[in-house]
């Protein structure tokens, strides 16, 4: 097999020598063998057909055919097209997945957050990245929009907006096509669309899904996988323009996932493993571990499974009125996602999440979120003032309800787990274990089957107006002002449906005890609390001793708590562009955009907990009755304001030069941290983003076209970046002032070159792509400095440069295409995210896991068209 490799590695490496070792993505709308290079770039960027050369924004237009040569199978490797777009899942694709533009985005893995990069598909917003994780099939094009979009896009685009736009049916012929292709790692993917007119030039059809499966690319000693691809999608369409005026546009799609993901390879091991032994461990957990795992892609825990359903209806109104035009868009969404995963990332019988493993408690509730989100958009537009001004706008309404599980049992090796890998031998066998007794007369208490099941409830609803208009002085001269009131609103709380308690049964209950009645020594109380008290798997209901008072435990130490909350937040955000269209082909232009991301609520069990425990707790030795003082789970609404000047030229009549430099400055910056026992969200006083875009793109000849985009961004955390921030998120951001924000590289870049002509005189088409991306250092944690002060090892993703190539044959009559391809054909290995292993080592003895990007592919593509 690995001969096999190198072998097709060698091949197709071949593929870009051939293509004049100058690879990377062509993006342009339409390719073909007599293009003469000068044709429009049409995209919808400012909801309006353009050039995208005549618009004042940095805006990258994708066509499907630059998706295909790259194997962007969904939107999670437009890296490959775009170095100014990174995109990274963590434990769960559904929940877990993040999207940053320009080095801006905001971190996954919990639902209350919003992205900071927007997501459209035909005009509907997609309200979450795991929502929109869908394959690409039947695409017409896809747009990248870098910087705040909020005056014209829906919701939540303070760094950028994916604007997609499928294929329409055809009202006049039919037309359909079938793609298949097989590789590495057992890859099968199924493409199809076939769109059919009902009435000839009034009413067409169409109709297109995908179906795509591979094996996991990381592996446990014992077989187990993570990692693989079990999906498939349907789309239908029906398109109907009943006059010259007005057009109907009706869409509804289905999709499923029953996937293995996402597991992590342990890149670090704790030093206190030798311990696992003295706490009664049968083993560490720990069979593969550091870089030769990370290389070897080896993982030891069990399975992490990561299934969704969604299904979505959408209308598109479009009526010429003659003095305006309007549109309206309506939408309906349903998404349901469930994740179960197993030992925490080690072979140890830890805890277990979700309901779908043998481990998991008989009975319990799936853990995963439920979303079911209706939206609907009004547009107005026109031309005034002999079409020196062009109109538009509009209102916006969206509703949300989110339904969050989150169930988690603790298994038999829990107890000992926390004790190897946080108390080493400073206890004794198994403190966790035998000091409960302390809490329960004298018999210890085994976290083995306590659990719990906690619910998050979110009603959200959202509606603005907005303008966007363009002046035009002159031929040359215009100016685009724009402007949008947004006003938000959150209802949410947190529950708990069931979990376990009593002192004989509550492992929890048995330390809360023992803890608040002096039984257990001051340096351990912490411990006993933090870990038998783990929050995904403590009930709200345990009680405080009658001896100091009674009542909710929760009212005198930092344990899960319900909550019920509401949130409300309103802003104007504007734009303001400066377009000087000098001659055909040039364009100069300056603009300043302030954006908004909505805030929301940390749906964590921690999220509301106690404050200032310590305090009560020395008054009640004292008889001093002191306050509680809980945690806000709200966090504020993100805003940004923007600078961008900018440059689109066109060289020679057929290559397309564009340039923006852009200055993004964040306040009240929204951030996500895993501790190793729960997730932290909270607002840095200020992040910043500067730096510039190149892009050049076009055809050298008739047959051969080419491309290279480069990004600097310059994005950081100021060293000031903790003014003002809340108390208890004041540690935390102290350690990211001066620090770059998470998975930004400084630089990254896309060069390529394809040959798209005829193979001789046979008739025959040849492709030949070659493509490579390259990527800077980057932070691959949210935080690099650990709690004592040190730099975390192993938090930065290396550099390093990716490689893709593809060839195929076209017969004569354009019907059928061969290929041959190839991603990652070097083989880097390199990490998402890095976080650290739950329950698994402190400051300075930290286990460490890297979540793992894709290896090398490779396979062959059939392609038929009719």
């Amino acid at each position: 097999m690995r001969r096999f490799n190198r072998l097709i590695t060698a091949a197709l490496c071949s593929t870009i020598c051939s293509a004049m070792l100058v690879p990377a993505a062509y993006a342009q709308t339409a390719e073909s063998s007599d293009d003469s290079g000068d044709e429009p770039i049409i995209v919808t960027a400012t909801l309006r057909a353009m050039d995208v050369q005549d618009i004042p924004l940095a805006v990258t237009a994708v066509a499907p055919e630059a998706l295909e040569r790259q194997g962007v199978n969904d939107i999670k490797n437009l890296a490959s097209i775009s170095p100014s777009i990174n995109i990274q899942s963590s434990q769960t694709e559904t929940q877990g997945t993040s999207i940053k533009i320009r080095g801006v985005g905001t971190t996954g893995n919990n639902t209350g957050l919003e992205s900071s990069v927007g997501v459209f598909i035909d005009g509907v917003y997609q309200s979450r990245p795991g929502v929109a994780l869908g394959d690409l099939v039947d695409i017409e094009r896809l747009e990248i929009l870098r910087g705040p979009q909020g005056t014209l896009f829906g919701r939540n685009t303070s760094a950028g907006a994916l604007n997609v736009s499928t294929k329409r049916p055809s009202l006049s012929t039919t037309e359909g096509f079938v793609n298949a292709s097989y590789g590495n790692y057992d890859f099968m993917n199924l493409q199809g669309g076939v769109s059919l007119p009902v009435v000839q030039d009034v009413a067409g059809v169409r109709l297109s899904g995908t179906w795509r499966k591979r094996d996991g690319y990381l592996k446990s000693p014992t077989g187990a996988e993570s990692n693989d691809r079990d999906r498939y999608m349907l789309r239908g369409q029906l398109y109907i323009e009943p006059n010259a005026d007005v057009s109907i546009r009706l869409l509804a799609d289905y999709a499923k996932t029953d996937e293995q993901c996402c597991e992590a390879v342990i890149v670090r091991e704790t030093e206190l493993a030798p311990f696992s032994a003295f706490h009664g461990l049968a083993s560490d957990g720990v069979d593969q571990s550091g870089l030769s795992a990370l290389k070897n892609l080896s993982i030891n825990g069990g399975p992490y499974k990561n299934g969704s359903k969604q299904w979505g209806t959408s209308a598109e109104l479009k009526w010429d009125l003659g003095g305006a035009k309007l549109t309206s868009v309506t939408a309906y969404r349903k998404f349901d996602s469930s994740s179960t995963t197993v030992g925490g990332f080690t072979a140890n019988d830890t805890y277990t999440v979700g309901n779908g493993a043998p481990t998991s408690r008989v009975g319990i509730l799936p853990s995963g979120d439920h979303i079911k989100t209706f939206t609907q958009e009004l547009r107005l537009q026109g031309t005034a003032v002999n079409d020196h001004v062009d109109w538009l706008v509009g209102g916006f309404y969206s509703s949300e309800k989110i339904r969050a599980d989150q169930t988690m049992t603790l298994n038999a090796d829990f107890q000992k787990t926390g004790s190897a890998f946080n108390f080493a031998n400073a206890a004794g066998v198994n403190p966790l274990f035998a000091l409960t007794a302390l809490g329960n007369a004298g018999v210890p208490v085994n976290a083995n089957g306590n659990y719990a099941e906690n619910r998050f409830l979110q009603d959200a609803s959202s509606y603005s107006v907005f303008t966007h208009n363009v002046i035009s002085f002159t031929d040359k001269l215009s100016l685009t002002l724009g402007a949008r009131y947004v006003n938000e609103t959150k209802d949410a709380s947190f529950n708990q449906l069931a979990g376990t308690t009593g002192a004989g049964a509550s492992a929890c209950q048995a330390s809360v005890n023992g803890v608040l009645t002096g039984g257990v020594p001051a340096p351990l109380r912490a411990g006993m609390i933090g870990i038998n008290c783990f929050p995904f798997a403590t009930s709200v209901a345990l009680t405080a001793p009658a001896a100091v008072g009674g009542g909710l435990a929760s009212a005198k130490l930092p344990l899960p708590r319900v909550w019920a909350q509401e949130f409300k937040d309103d802003e104007i955000t504007y734009t303001a562009q400066l377009g000087y269209k000098a001659n055909e082909d040039l364009l100069l232009y300056a603009g300043y955009s302030h954006g908004f991301k909505s805030g929301g609520f940390n749906l964590d069990p921690q999220s509301a907990t106690l404050q200032n425990s310590g305090a009560i707790l020395a008054g009640l030795a004292t008889g001093t009755i002191v306050a509680p003082v809980y945690a806000d789970p709200s966090f504020k609404s993100e805003k940004v304001n923007q600078i961008e000047v900018g440059v689109k030229a066109t060289l020679f009549g057929a290559i397309k030069a564009n340039l923006a430099l852009f200055d993004m400055k964040m306040s009240d910056f929204q951030v996500l941290e895993f501790t190793g026992v729960q997730f932290l969200t909270f607002n840095v006083n200020s992040a910043r983003s500067t730096g510039a875009e190149l892009e050049l793109f076009g055809k050298l000849s008739d047959n051969i076209s080419a491309n290279v985009s480069a990004t600097y961004a310059n994005a950081r955390y100021p060293s000031n970046c903790a003014d003002g921030v809340a108390v208890a998120a004041r540690p935390s951001t102290l350690r990211l002032c001066g620090q770059d924000l998470t998975n930004a590289p400084r630089f990254a870049g896309v060069v390529g070159m394809t040959y798209n002509g005829p193979l001789n005189d046979s008739g025959w088409n040849l492709l030949v792509n070659g493509n490579v991306n390259y990527s800077d250092s980057r932070t691959t944690r949210t935080i690099d400095t650990d709690t004592n002060g040190l730099p975390v090892p192993l938090a930065q993703q290396e550099n390093y440069f990716k490689m893709n190539a593809r060839i195929g044959l076209t017969t004569p009559d354009d019907r059928y295409t061969f290929e041959l391809w190839g991603t990652n054909l070097t083989n880097e290995i390199t990490r998402g995210i890095t976080a650290n292993t739950p329950l698994r080592g402190g400051a300075g003895t930290r286990s460490l896991i890297g979540f793992v990007e894709e290896p090398r592919m490779y396979g062959m593509t059939v392609r038929a068209k009719f």
